[in-house]
């Protein structure tokens, strides 16, 4: 069951809810994340009728467990960055609150993996191939969006996403701001042929892990052991080339930000902190909503 370490970051990302620019949305979000979650994975999966009531149970566990442990979290990375977005922020402060982040989003992928590692053993073999399918059919798209367009165009396919995911936090970026973000794109070491090559990795470690699990004389315990150490190696690629380049591109972009983040406005810095206050809010009265 490919992705429950997918659905940790559908969580994390409604969480936080950068891109959402109404905080109602941001409920209704993450309230109906369940749902939404079971019909995304299906696309990958295609449960079959006597699995779905298990799937819809393991996502719903792992959603009432986010909404209980993690949300405080969450509040006070924002509560953090809240502090930061009224004065500079250095990369190294940027990258802190990076690796905050990453820490919640293995929490969630080791609580996701306890379901993935239930369901795994009844995966049958036409589930498989329909996975692998899906993932060919996911590589492609990304080749044709990403690796097969010429270096300047993935350039400023970069600067488009960051500038919006930007906006949604700061408001409008004038040209200033825009002309640091466009020039750090051009700069940019991101290499989608190699991100690629890794998400093709993974994809076939997961899938002999799944094979490996649903064969029907492996233990209910070592499939769950099967399952998760695949999802791990998703998290930490074997490859120390690929991680060190992986990190690397993690402190550029921490970089990145920083510089943009030095030429905004006093009145960008304050609608990026009411916005940070409004998401706290916000997870906060789901919080409350769960005890």
């Amino acid at each position: 069951m490919k992705s429950l370490p997918r659905i940790a970051a559908i969580i994390l990302a409604l969480a936080l809810s950068l891109g959402l620019s109404a905080c109602s949305a941001i409920k209704l979000g993450y309230s109906t994340l369940p749902e939404v979650a079971f019909w995304w994975l299906d696309g990958y999966v295609d449960f079959q009728e006597e699995q779905e009531p298990d799937a819809r149970r393991e996502l719903a566990r792992l959603h009432d467990w986010h909404r209980r442990e993690e949300l405080p979290k969450l509040v006070e990375i924002l509560a953090r960055m809240e502090g930061l977005a009224g004065a500079e922020v250095t990369p190294q402060q940027a990258c802190e609150v990076v690796a905050q982040v990453q820490v919640r989003i293995a929490a969630v992928a080791g609580q996701a993996a306890v379901g993935a590692g239930a369901i795994a053993p009844t995966m049958t073999a036409g589930q498989l191939r329909h996975l692998e399918r899906r993932y060919r059919s996911r590589n492609e798209d990304f080749f044709k969006d990403w690796v097969s367009r010429p270096v300047p165009e993935q350039h400023e396919k970069r600067y488009a996403l960051m500038l919006d995911r930007l906006e949604s936090i700061y408001g409008r970026l004038e040209a200033p701001q825009r002309t640091v973000l466009r020039q750090a794109m051009e700069r940019s070491m991101y290499n989608p042929g190699r991100i690629l090559s890794e998400r093709q990795r993974w994809q076939q470690d997961l899938l002999q892990a799944l094979r490996q699990a649903s064969a029907p004389d492996t233990p209910p315990a070592t499939a769950a052991a099967l399952v998760a150490g695949a999802l791990q190696r998703m998290q930490q690629p074997p490859d120390a080339e690929y991680r060190a380049w992986r990190d690397a591109l993690i402190q550029e972009s921490c970089r990145t930000f920083s510089a943009v983040h030095q030429v905004t406005t006093p009145g960008q810095r304050e609608q990026a902190a009411r916005r940070l206050r409004a998401y706290q809010r916000d997870l906060r009265d789901l919080y409350a909503g769960a005890r």
